[in-house]
């Protein structure tokens, strides 16, 4: 299990390497382009689109035949199990999404530093107001693109030690019970560990407010 620890440098290439992919896609799962068009074109607004697909995610989730995808089909930028590469992918895939929806460029490093902070859940605000920028209805997509790369670079450290910490070695045991790679679906067990949280996280730090203000 030693190479399975993961650290900050494993981390910072799992969140790579799940931004990546859900991006350019894998093999039987949908862009974040092509998730998100899919349900815009279902719902007569992007909240409601948005709140579906944050609805969707928790309760359908992905199957294991997928899950088992991740650790064969698809090469693991580090040693670790695949379930938690699972569950990364997964929710970064949401939160672009919902980034996407709202206007979001995806290809703005300050953007996808954003993305990773909403893996955060409910710390998210905590991080951000360390580094000088308030969440909510004040941070618009002109607030995000002007925040200085020194900024970034220290959310992107603190984003790290948060995740290493939330699925560090305690946290492979539960995660390993919570998202089995046989059988089932595992939507609840995915919203066990924040899926849900983070959407509304997500909602929260990419909104479509004109204005900007950091503090």
């Amino acid at each position: 299990m030693a190479n399975e620890i993961l650290d900050e440098s494993k981390m910072t290439k799992l969140l790579n390497w799940s931004y990546e992919k859900a991006m350019n896609g894998i093999p039987g799962a949908e862009t974040v382009e092509e998730l998100s068009r899919n349900y815009l074109n279902k719902h007569s607004s992007v909240e409601e689109a948005i709140d579906s697909l944050i609805r969707w995610q928790n309760a359908k989730g992905i199957t294991s035949g997928f899950l088992t995808g991740l650790g064969g089909i698809v090469t693991l930028p580090v040693a670790i199990p695949a379930n938690i590469a699972s569950v990364m992918y997964i929710q970064i895939r949401l939160i672009a999404t919902i980034a996407h929806m709202r206007g979001y460029d995806l290809k703005d490093d300050q953007v996808k530093t954003f993305v990773f902070v909403c893996l955060t859940g409910q710390a998210a605000s905590d991080i951000l107001k360390q580094a000088g920028i308030k969440i909510g209805t004040s941070l618009a997509r002109e607030a995000i693109k002007k925040v200085p790369y020194e900024i970034i670079k220290a959310i992107n450290k603190a984003v790290g030690v948060r995740l290493v910490t939330k699925f560090g070695t305690k946290g492979l045991v539960n995660l390993g019970k919570a998202v089995p790679l046989l059988g089932g679906i595992i939507g609840g067990a995915v919203d066990g560990i924040g899926t849900n949280t983070i959407g509304k996280t997500a909602k929260k730090v990419f909104n479509n407010s004109k204005s900007g203000t950091l503090i």
